[in-house]
């Protein structure tokens, strides 16, 4: 079975507080595009029941493939449906670590398409408390349209948002954030506006209103991913931002933007906000 999983944005995100848990709640809006990765499984009959051999080509992804969120996945339904082995090979496009939701896309989708490969009676309410149990931002991918997400960014409402008539371009440059890190700097507060409320005014006047609350402390220790931001409302973004805690930059306009020659360092792809969903 061949899918592609695709990358989701940040539109504005508030980091609200922290919990007892450890976790942070926030507020946020999450919008899918056509940036994909590419998976494939089949049956392995060499293989015995519970057994998942994952390979993994394109970008490095670091550790264990055992450990992967794909094979994590296929193991979660083994353990209630006892599947057959299966042979997989996952070809990183998205970037890693850069607030795209690539990981959490890969194991959505290995759910999903076990589901449908195996004929296995769960509805996606279900599907999405499997997801869940992988990652926050897991079960956002089982449905894949624009919603509000709250708490966790597990909790999500859905959202009547199209930017259609917009092109992205999406840059990342070489640098890695740890997610742990990016919260701990962050001071959580409660906005006045939510992102879910700012994103039905028109997009020109997201600058002033829509932000990150991430931006501010990892600018200060990434002063060239404040640069790209700033490129990018240069070479005329009506919005720019940082996707999650970073580090991708992303910027939308009303035209196809070309980008190649601005950021020769840095991951770069565009595209319009239309994405061919599944």
């Amino acid at each position: 079975m061949l899918l592609f999983p695709n990358a989701k944005i940040n539109l504005g995100l508030s980091v609200t507080e922290k919990r007892p848990d450890g976790y942070h709640n926030l507020l946020t809006v999450f919008y899918p595009i056509g940036l994909y990765d590419i998976l494939e499984f089949v049956e392995d009959p060499k293989l015995k029941r519970g057994q998942c051999s994952l390979t993994l080509t394109g970008l490095v992804v670091d550790g264990d493939p055992e450990n992967n969120l794909c094979s994590k996945a296929y193991r979660l339904l083994y353990s209630d449906y006892n599947l057959p082995g299966i042979s997989a090979h996952l070809h990183k496009v998205i970037p890693v670590g850069a607030g795209l939701g690539g990981g959490s896309a890969d194991a959505a989708f290995m759910l999903r398409g076990i589901r449908h490969f195996f004929e296995l009676s769960i509805t996606d309410e279900k599907l999405g408390e499997y997801a869940s149990r992988l990652g926050s931002d897991c079960a956002f991918f089982i449905h894949n349209l624009p919603v509000s997400a709250s708490e966790r960014g597990n909790k999500f409402r859905d959202l009547r948002l199209s930017l259609d008539d917009y092109y992205l371009a999406l840059i990342c440059p070489p640098v890695h954030i740890r997610t742990s890190e990016a919260y701990s700097r962050v001071i959580p507060a409660v906005p006045e506006k939510t992102p879910e409320g700012i994103v039905h005014l028109p997009v020109k006047d997201w600058k002033r209103e829509l932000k990150n609350d991430f931006e501010k402390s990892i600018f200060s220790l990434y002063p060239e991913i404040a640069g790209i931001k700033d490129k990018l409302y240069s070479m005329g973004a009506l919005y720019a931002s940082m996707s999650g805690s970073g580090s991708s930059v992303f910027g939308i306009f009303k035209e196809m933007p070309s980008v190649s020659h601005e950021f020769p360092d840095c991951f770069h792809w565009c595209g319009p906000l239309k994405p061919k969903m599944e």
